[in-house]
């Protein structure tokens, strides 16, 4: 999922339009129009950088002749306080636009942050730390942009690019084969989405494999079933792992073999990190 210019613009405006509303009433009345500064965008703690990009978007909106430099590029992993940009020009767009810069850049660096943890967790393993849709609305296109920042792979960007069958798809369709049939009939001839279905035990497994899904979802296995999937998959299919899965034992779960290990609190759980702005 791309963090296209038009979907970057559409959460700009909309946080601007929430924070903003009818005017800032406390700049406006204290600063002049005509007003010019100077400040600094800081994250304060260790960590890794993402936002740059939104909190350039945020105040360029406000004030398209705005200096931005950027210091320090998203991606870029801090061992402490650090500047990572700088800003110059009108003193009211930089003040009415702190907020909204410093909410994007401290949520966006917090998961940038969580999905570098676990991704040196799993470093040497070969297992693909993947993200979810636990995304917040209205959010998705930048907190996956976040976790690819921080080294993480994004798993679909929505309901439309792939093919989940899920816990509740199979109770409704009667089960794995009822469920691909139905897919097949929908499909009716078209290219077919990349398939996977969630899966619970070993026996599922195996019926997924026996109906010739490319991919499982091991859903809230130990890893020792998990183990015994990969055993019984022999490379038929690509396995994720998912459920239970913390930074404490990711690496359990990735030296049973498995390709793929989602983290839905990669986004829905990532503390932000603290970020300040500075005047000069």
């Amino acid at each position: 999922m791309e963090l296209t210019a038009a979907a970057l613009d559409a959460v700009v405006r909309a946080a601007l339009a929430e924070d903003v509303g009818t005017g800032d009433r406390t700049t406006d009345g204290i600063v002049s129009a005509d007003a010019r500064c100077r400040a600094q965008l800081l994250v304060q703690e260790p960590g890794v950088v993402c936002g740059v990009v939104a909190a350039q978007a945020v105040f360029q909106a406000l004030d398209p002749g705005m200096r931005v430099t950027t210091l320090l590029e998203d991606s870029t992993e801090v061992p402490g306080p650090a500047a990572v940009v700088e800003l110059e020009g009108s003193a009211r767009a930089v003040l009415t636009g702190e907020r909204t810069a410093l909410n994007l850049l401290g949520r966006l660096s917090g998961i940038a942050t969580l999905t570098r943890r676990y991704v040196d967790r799993v470093e040497g393993t070969g297992v693909t730390i993947l993200d979810t849709r636990k995304t917040t609305p209205g959010l998705r296109a930048l907190e996956k942009y976040a976790v690819r920042c921080g080294g993480g792979t994004n798993h679909r960007a929505g309901l439309d690019d792939a093919i989940l069958v899920k816990d509740n798809h199979l109770r409704f369709a009667g089960g794995i084969v009822p469920a691909l049939e139905a897919l097949r009939v929908a499909a009716n001839g078209s290219q077919p989405l990349t398939v996977e279905v969630e899966a619970e035990t070993l026996e599922e497994v195996e019926e997924a494999l026996g109906a010739g899904v490319e991919r499982i979802l091991l859903d809230n296995m130990t890893p020792a079933e998990i183990s015994a999937a990969v055993a019984l998959t022999a490379g038929r299919a690509k396995l994720e792992a998912s459920g239970g899965i913390s930074l404490k034992n990711v690496r359990m779960y990735a030296e049973t073999g498995v390709d793929f290990i989602s983290i839905g609190a990669l986004t829905h759980a990532a503390r932000s990190l603290d970020v300040s702005l500075e005047l000069e």
